[in-house]
């Protein structure tokens, strides 16, 4: 039964995820090519739309724990980067650099995930209940344009 649902995404939510990967490429090409100001600038941006995807999925708890789980990614890459930047990437503390500690929010995301597939995604009542809450913010988001 379940490969026969359709999952719908409110199209606004759609695009801006899809503003969400241009702003990370962004931010990560400036980051490949040593651009240090601009890809520090562009932390703002890629962090504030995955914040907003968040809250607009939060009512999804399917969606919601993944863009959980892919701000924590972002602030890893992040703290990585400036570790890059500023030479904090090693023996910032006792041989440990930013890229080390970057360690500690994916495996944050990891957990996130971890919990969402072993605990939640695995139970037939949890996913009719999201495929109804899903069904619930399309109507409300068609209904509000």
């Amino acid at each position: 039964m379940d490969q026969e649902k359709v999952y719908y995404i409110p199209a606004r939510f759609r695009r801006i995820e899809n503003l969400h990967i241009l702003f990370w490429l962004i931010k990560d090409a400036f980051w490949a090519i040593n651009l240090q100001v601009p890809a520090m600038i562009m932390i703002i941006p890629t962090m504030g739309v995955a914040l907003l995807i968040c809250w607009q999925t939060r009512y999804i708890v399917s969606e919601f724990l993944h863009n959980v789980a892919v701000i924590l990614w972002i602030t890893a890459n992040t703290t990585w980067m400036v570790g890059e930047f500023y030479g904090w990437d090693e023996n910032l503390y006792h041989g440990y650099g930013l890229r080390q500690f970057a360690l500690v929010p994916f495996i944050l995301g990891l957990l996130v995930l971890f919990y969402y597939y072993v605990f939640l995604a695995r139970k037939k009542s949890f996913r009719e209940k999201m495929f109804q809450r899903t069904e619930e913010v399309l109507e409300k988001e068609l209904s509000n344009h």
